[in-house]
């Protein structure tokens, strides 16, 4: 099985990322996407991140009735913080079977210079990068394991969408309604 792997803090998961996960899964090779949340990103702060396994849950509710995505907790079980080469390594011991991609913004794909072995995940691994308003990377002949995707892209980020949370102003059509509800009724991010 061919598996896209979409890593984040999904602080919340939106309909941004929805998009990109199910466009990847639609229009690429891949079997299924792993929307993958990691802990703790080596490369943010951690003070703001809630729960993972209400992040977790968070993702669940999203995409409970899409068969191509699936939650993944892998980086719970691995040390932190959470490296993309070492969760790769940890579930091609897992999945021998399973052949795994790297999905990724354009702005995360300009700092892959600054990720461990980021000359092996270069290497090794199909890297399907979605293109990000001022980061807009093209295929090059020169690397013939990046595909660069032109995804629909909305600009919403999990930044504002807390921000407006503690503003008290409404959240609906930024997130599925079901992660609006929880979130609602627990009063994360107030």
């Amino acid at each position: 099985m061919k598996v896209g792997l979409y890593f984040g803090s999904f602080n919340p998961i939106h309909i941004g990322h929805l998009i990109i996960a199910n466009h990847v899964a639609e229009h690429t090779d891949v079997d299924q996407v792993w929307l993958v949340v990691s802990p703790q990103n080596p490369l943010k702060p951690a003070a703001s991140l809630l729960n993972e396994y209400q992040r977790l849950h968070l993702v669940q509710l999203a995409i409970e009735d899409n068969p191509q995505l699936k939650a993944s907790d892998v980086e719970f079980k691995l040390p932190k913080p959470s490296y993309t080469i070492d969760t790769l390594v940890y579930l091609e011991e897992k999945y021998p079977n399973h052949q795994f991609s790297i999905i990724l913004g354009g702005d995360s794909f300009s700092n892959i210079g600054k990720w461990k072995n980021a000359d092996v995940l270069l290497k090794n691994y199909q890297l399907i990068v979605y293109q990000r308003p001022e980061f807009a990377p093209t295929n090059s002949p020169a690397n013939k394991n990046i595909t660069v995707l032109n995804a629909p892209l909305l600009d919403i980020s999990a930044t504002t969408i807390r921000q407006y949370i503690k503003q008290g102003k409404s959240i609906q059509y930024l997130v599925a309604n079901k992660v609006r509800e929880e979130i609602d009724k627990n009063r994360y991010y107030k």
